[in-house]
This record gives C-alpha cells, sequence and structure tokens, in this order.
C-alpha cells in the first residue's frame, strides 16, 4: 500500500527465529525518523532497541509489549500524516491475519560458512556482498553472535564477517600456544582464503588485542582498526573476572562474573548464562581458556599484553569506543590513547548495550577510508557518546 511501511522483526544472529516485544519506546502519532529508537526486543539471549527503519509516522503498533513474534514479521507501521486511516487500518489488519496465520516471509539473516586456516576450521557469518569489506572479531570466551546488533547496521551496503577465533564458537577448539600471533595469523589467513585483499577490522576486547597485532604484521591488508574496549591498553584489567569465568562450571558459579560485563546487570539472563555453560563444557574449550589467561594475564594478575607498540606500527586509521562503566577492562585505560568515544551506560559489553554507538564510531571511520588504500591520519576527532550514540 502506497507510503506505508512495515516494521518487521530483525533476525539479529543465526539462531534467531523469534523475538518478544519487551517495550515500545515510540508511541502511535509519535513522528519519528530513520534511525531513532522504535522499540526493545528480547531476543532470549539479550535485550536490544530496533531502529526505525524510515521516517514518517508511528501509525499502528501490531505487536503490543509481551508478544513473541517470529523474525519477519510485521510488528508496527509507519506511514506519512497524509496516509488516510482507513488505508493503514486496511494495511494493519492484514498484518495481524499474517501473524495469526503464521504467514511470514522467511527474512534472510547471516550466512553461515567455514575456511580452513593453518589446519584449523574457522566458522564466520556473514552479511552483504557488496562495498568496503568489515571483519568483526569478538573477545575472550566469545563468539560471532556478540556483534548481533552490530553486524545488521554495518551491513548497510558492505559485506560484513563476524569470525569466530580459534577455540571459540563452532571454529575448531585449539588455539597452539594462544600467542596474539597465533591469533592474528587466524584474521590474516581468513582474509586470505576469501581473497579479500584489504578489510576494516573491528575487534572487542582480546579481540582488540587481535586485530592490532594483525594490522601491525601486515598493514597493507587492514584499512582500519576500530577497538572497542581493547586488551593490552592500560594498567587495570579485571583478573578476578577472567579466572573466574575460565574456572565456573555451573551458572550459580557463573552469573556472578557474567554481571561484571555490563552496566546494567539485568542483561545477564538465564539463556545468556546457559549459552556459555554449554560452550564451557564442550571438549578442549577449558584448555582454551586457560592457555589463553596467560596471554592475558601474568602469574601475578598483572595485564601481560601491551598493544601500543603494535599500533605504532600500524599508519592507518584507529578508533577506540570504550563503555565509562566498563568493569574488566575499565575506561581510565584509554587515558594513553588519542582517539577515543566513550559510551555512557555501557560497560565491557559495549557493543551489545549500546550498538549504536559502536555502528557510529566504525561507520564513521569506514566511510572516512572510502577507496583510500594508504591513510595516515587516526581517524574522527575524540569525544563523548551519549546514551542515544550520538558524539558531542
Amino acid at each position: 500500500m502506497t507510503g506505508i511501511e512495515r516494521v518487521t522483526m530483525p533476525k539479529w544472529g543465526l539462531s534467531m527465529k523469534t523475538g518478544r516485544i519487551t517495550d515500545w519506546i515510540a508511541a502511535e502519532g509519535d513522528d519519528v525518523t530513520e534511525g531513532d529508537d522504535l522499540v526493545d526486543i528480547d531476543t532470549d539471549k539479550i535485550t536490544g532497541t530496533l531502529e526505525s527503519p524510515g521516517s514518517g509516522v508511528l501509525r499502528r503498533v501490531i505487536a503490543a509489549a509481551g508478544e513473541d513474534v517470529p523474525v519477519g514479521g510485521t510488528i508496527a507501521l509507519l506511514a506519512p500524516a497524509e496516509v488516510g486511516d482507513a488505508e493503514v487500518d486496511a494495511a494493519a489488519e492484514e498484518a495481524r491475519r499474517e501473524l495469526a496465520e503464521g504467514l511470514v516471509e522467511d527474512v534472510g539473516g547471516p550466512v553461515a560458512g567455514t575456511v580452513e586456516v593453518d589446519g584449523r576450521s574457522l566458522s564466520y557469518a556473514t552479511l552483504g556482498d557488496t562495498g568496503e569489506v568489515v571483519v568483526l572479531v569478538h573477545g575472550y570466551g566469545g563468539d560471532k553472535n556478540s556483534w548481533l546488533f552490530v553486524q545488521e547496521p554495518l551491513s548497510d551496503g558492505r559485506t560484513v564477517h563476524a569470525l569466530d577465533l580459534p577455540g571459540h564458537g563452532e571454529s575448531t577448539k585449539d588455539v597452539g600456544d594462544g600467542s596474539l600471533t597465533t591469533l592474528a595469523n587466524a584474521v590474516l589467513g581468513f582474509l586470505e582464503t576469501l581473497n579479500v585483499t584489504k578489510a576494516h577490522l573491528v575487534g572487542h576486547s582480546l579481540g582488540g588485542a587481535v586485530v592490532a597485532a594483525a594490522a601491525a604484521m601486515q598493514p597493507g591488508k587492514v584499512a582500519s582498526l576500530t577497538l572497542v574496549a581493547p586488551a593490552g591498553v592500560g594498567s587495570r584489567i579485571n583478573a578476578d573476572y577472567l579466572r573466574g569465568f575460565a574456572s565456573a562450571s555451573s551458572r550459580r558459579e557463573l552469573k556472578p562474573h557474567l554481571t561484571a560485563l555490563f552496566a546494567d546487570p539485568d542483561q545477564v539472563t538465564r539463556r545468556l548464562a546457559d549459552d556459555l555453560l554449554k560452550y564451557k563444557r564442550l571438549d578442549g574449550v577449558d584448555k582454551v581458556l586457560s592457555k589463553l589467561l596467560g596471554t592475558l594475564l601474568t602469574e601475578d594478575d598483572a595485564p601481560a599484553l601491551d598493544i601500543g607498540p603494535l599500533l605504532a606500527q600500524y599508519p592507518g586509521p584507529v578508533s577506540v569506543v570504550w563503555g565509562r562503566e566498563d568493569a574488566v577492562l575499565p575506561a581510565e585505560n584509554a587515558a594513553q590513547l588519542d582517539e577515543v568515544h566513550y559510551v555512557e551506560g555501557a560497560g565491557h559489553m559495549v557493543h551489545l548495550e549500546k550498538p549504536a554507538a559502536v555502528v557510529e564510531v566504525a561507520t564513521v571511520l569506514v566511510e572516512s577510508v572510502g577507496e583510500v588504500t594508504e591513510a595516515s591520519d587516526h581517524g574522527p576527532s575524540a569525544g563523548t557518546l551519549t546514551e542515544g550514540g550520538r558524539v558531542d
């Protein structure tokens, strides 16, 4: 129907089949602009905020708070004020009928794949197939699904791969010596196997240190670096969290440590804890986590990494995103860096709590590089990101 735009349940991650409407941020009759926060959605793993896909008036809410909706199902209708109520009502009735009868079109989400690098099978998920290439690299104990709220918006006009590092997710549970060199070679080998000549690398925590090492090793293959609370910066690290996460063998033991990851402890859901426990109980994971602890921590629980020299070797643009309430790698670690975007109301998992902030910084950096193959500046100016992700 002319002028009416459907807002549909997104597919955040490979495993998402349905989402539950938690709370509507906008109300019927509100004017909204593309990118405005519309609604909070519970994915079972964590709650995310869906942004408006277009501009107009929120004319009808199809799915109320508390309702479960399949991926691709219509949850609201946007339309200009001049579109008549009768036309909007007809579209709303059709959308509700489709939900009731299960007539929901399949929504294309990330496409899964595997590659062989140095004798290890690496799993990844891809969205998009044009434009600049972006590779997302998770942190210690994480996996490609930690980028579920970042990958989709970043893939607008780009190709975005979310990679499982060796030892994590669905990749081979083997990290060799556990060194940054080994992990960085996995990232570089991934690019080579996919015939990617140059990529923008985005890394969180340990993944931030990994992509910094990859950029230092082969700077010609790295168009830019976006580091999200990277390990290897500053002198403070929450060793109790790292060792507690590695040793926890039950939900009761694990959950207190997981609350250190978020500014909002309510983000630690039963499903999140259960998924991590399932991973930790896989054959070989205990050895992986133990080996990588030696990469992250000294015997006296001090940081074992320093990526300052690695960043000095990389001539391309770098931006850093850090949650103000990070309890794992505190934000004061970033004082030695020049280009830092602090995110209010976010902890260590800033890309899950405030994904729009990470998307904005990465997008600005990627777009600033464009087709330039050799850059010497270091990204956009530093600033503070508010809860909405805007730079002040």
